[in-house]
């Protein structure tokens, strides 16, 4: 199952407390700093090791957890990763993170996208993506820019779940397709 899939009802639930309970900044917090934590191999290695216990693993993340955001782990969020770690969903943490700030992004009236170009994107091309995304959108756009030379030309626009590939990889991997079906 793809990793946004499982992310949406768990971010959906997080921002729904963090409205409720005006903690929407600690949540994003402990969020992105799971994400950093679950991004090293050697918690990776801990996390996924057959020989320690859940209640040892759900212990040291926590501990991470405060150490690094300097401060103490409320019950919601301790249950929080106490339900990820029991799930075996620590993978989904950054897909998590990434839906929680939709969802807070739509709450604000307002839609985060990740450009991915082959190249740099000048002032130029960047605003007038921005312009156009906020035309066709009618709300305000924050966008993020990523390059990956593999793409050849062209971009790839991201907002959660929703893709827009408009790559010279994308048009020459679909007719490769097309011309091993004939």
């Amino acid at each position: 199952m793809e990793l946004s899939t499982i992310a949406k009802p768990y971010a959906q639930a997080i921002f729904e407390i963090a409205e409720k309970n005006g903690s929407l900044s600690e949540w994003n917090e402990l969020l992105n700093t799971a994400s950093a934590i679950m991004a090293d191999d050697v918690t990776q290695a801990f996390i996924a090791s057959p020989g320690t216990s859940k209640d040892q693993k759900i212990e040291l993340f926590c501990a991470l957890l405060e150490k690094t955001t300097s401060r103490e782990l409320s019950k919601q969020e301790s249950a929080f990763i106490n339900l990820i770690l029991n799930n075996g969903r620590t993978d989904a943490f950054g897909s998590i993170s990434s839906a929680f700030d939709s969802a807070v992004s739509n709450a604000n009236q307002s839609k985060n996208f990740q450009i991915v170009s082959a190249f740099e994107l000048t002032e130029t091309e960047e605003k007038a993506i921005v312009d156009d995304l906020t035309s066709k959108h009618k709300t305000t756009v924050t966008v993020e820019t990523v390059v990956d030379e593999t793409l050849k030309g062209g971009v790839i626009i991201k907002e959660g779940d929703k893709v827009i590939d408009t790559s010279i990889k994308a048009k020459v991997d679909a007719l490769s397709v097309c011309l091993s079906v004939n």
